[in-house]
């Protein structure tokens, strides 16, 4: 039983993803007064970040519900920042070349555990660091765990290199930091490889791949890889700021590194790929209405087993946070001590920071986009989050109670009620009467309803699953928390049940 009281802990806390539910989307907060508090914190980054632009959103169901711009596009214009600024968004690039993979992947084209040089013949001469080093997978570039040394900032300056000039370095050979597959390292260098690997596969560039198959399925119309090709008119310059002055950065044309960070997108634009990701949670039947399955979409969660504990930003007074998270497929999956499940990534460029905060269970997703060089987003952006969880706003989706966990829960309440376990026998896995007789059980209710009387057995389960959910009953004399979890059987079975008096 250890093992099941281990799931029913981490299910009380919201742990346990829901698994093959039928969830309903959740209800929109009526009360929305944690948009200005939102709102406070950008206004906050903007001032200590000495910030000339920002663009900042909470999206949800497919739109933006808050939208907030302040400063300038370009501090000689004096343009005002809107919906329409474009931005480029750095390294929040690598979710659209990991997706991209993925699409291959599911078009037959290249497979995720193939080596890397199957697709890119220039690294088959590469010397790795140890006779015993583990050749680079395609899977492992995308978790960067390719053994390649951290690069950031020497990543970002080679945004313009040329297809040639990449072709010399990859058939030169790289030095290695560790051996592949050993530990995360953050590589620009691998994800610029995943754009070769994208080109030689897909027979197109890995810009017009990515545009074609991707953005414009979705309408990001406005978005591309060519800075070059924006509108100076709703470009938003980027700047350092030196010297107590913003300096100007050098805008530099796209090339092959722009598959680690080139994108230049806006806040209309990027709300369809948000709200294109988000729409892959939860599972469900239905047609698929993206241009890549949302069971691949949710493989960007995937990662490679290398956990990093983080501390992450709280706001004033509220308790510190030490959550686990993993690099998955372009995208940093966590699971946040008050947001839960989280999916993130962050942007650094000469110029430009921003960040992405999605939070799949509860259906809503952050945006953040600012014209000041390596502006570190992230923190701000999970404060954002953190200020909508404070205000009651993530409310998450109601999941709806399978049949047979209606049933079961039924007979766990006429078990109770009885004192007996005989009312849902026939509802019972094979294992439930070896792990407890049924004279124990009779004592174990005994003592209970000793304790505590009668229950109100008739109040709703929360399902944690199809199979799985948790409940609370209250009693003549206090209360009763439980659990039910279902066997693998059909029809499924009582595998556990557990009561316990709620110390609440």
């Amino acid at each position: 039983m250890a093992r099941w009281r281990e799931w029913a802990a981490a299910a009380a806390v919201g742990l346990l993803a829901p698994a093959c539910a039928q969830v309903a989307p959740a209800p929109v907060a009526a009360a929305e007064t944690g948009f200005p508090a939102v709102d406070r914190q950008f206004a906050k980054f903007q001032t200590d970040e000495h910030l000339a632009g920002l663009v900042w959103g909470v999206v949800r169901d497919g739109r933006i519900v808050h939208l907030g711009a302040s400063g300038v596009q370009d501090i000689e214009t004096r343009a005002p920042v809107n919906a329409e600024t474009m931005f480029r968004i750095a390294s929040m690039s690598k979710a659209f070349t990991a997706l991209a993979i993925l699409k291959l992947r599911d078009e037959g084209k290249l497979s995720l555990d193939a080596l890397a040089e199957t697709y890119v013949p220039e690294m088959k001469g590469w010397v790795y660091p140890t006779t015993d080093s583990a050749r680079i997978r395609v899977r492992d570039l995308l978790s960067h765990v390719g053994g390649l040394v951290t690069d950031d900032p020497w990543g970002d300056r080679q945004q313009p290199l040329s297809e040639a000039d990449f072709t010399a370095m990859l058939r030169a050979g790289v030095p290695f930091t560790r051996a592949p597959q050993t530990a995360f390292e953050y590589s620009n260098f691998g994800y610029a490889t995943l754009g070769r690997i994208i080109t030689n596969v897909s027979g197109r560039r890995y810009d017009q791949y990515i545009s074609a198959e991707i953005m414009k399925p979705l309408g990001m119309n406005a978005t591309t890889y060519e800075v070059r090709d924006v509108d100076p008119a709703h470009l938003a310059r980027g700047y350092r700021w030196e010297n107590e002055a913003w300096v100007l950065e050098p805008t530099m044309p796209n090339g092959v590194f722009g598959a680690m960070g080139g994108v230049v997108t806006n806040a209309n634009d990027y709300v369809k790929w948000m709200s294109f990701l988000l729409d892959a949670w939860p599972p469900r039947d239905g047609a698929e209405k993206g241009p890549v399955k949302r069971s691949t979409v949710r493989e960007l969660a995937q990662g490679l087993n290398f956990p990093m504990n983080i501390d992450r930003v709280t706001l004033e007074g509220g308790a510190p946070c030490r959550y686990a998270n993993t690099y998955g497929m372009g995208m940093n999956a966590g699971l946040d001590c008050e947001l839960g499940f989280t999916l993130a990534h962050s942007g650094g460029y000469p110029g430009y920071g921003s960040n992405v905060l999605l939070m799949p269970d509860q259906g809503i997703g952050l945006f953040a986009f600012a014209s000041g060089t390596y502006a570190g987003a992230s923190p701000v952006n999970r404060r954002a989050a953190l200020e909508l969880h404070k205000a009651g706003m993530l409310t998450g989706r109601t999941i709806a109670v399978s049949a047979p966990l209606a049933a079961a829960y039924r007979a766990a309440g006429a078990m109770y009620g009885a004192g007996d376990i005989e009312p849902g026998r026939a509802m019972l896995a094979m294992n439930f009467l070896m792990d407890r007789s049924p004279d124990n059980w009779k004592r174990k209710l005994a003592g209970l309803k000793e304790k505590v009387g009668a229950c109100r057995s008739d109040e709703p389960i929360k399902p944690t699953g199809a199979l799985t959910g948790r409940f609370a009953w209250t009693c003549e004399r206090g209360a009763i928390e439980g659990g039910l979890l279902l066997s693998p059987t059909n029809p499924p079975g009582i595998q556990a049940l557990e009561f316990s008096i709620s110390d609440k």
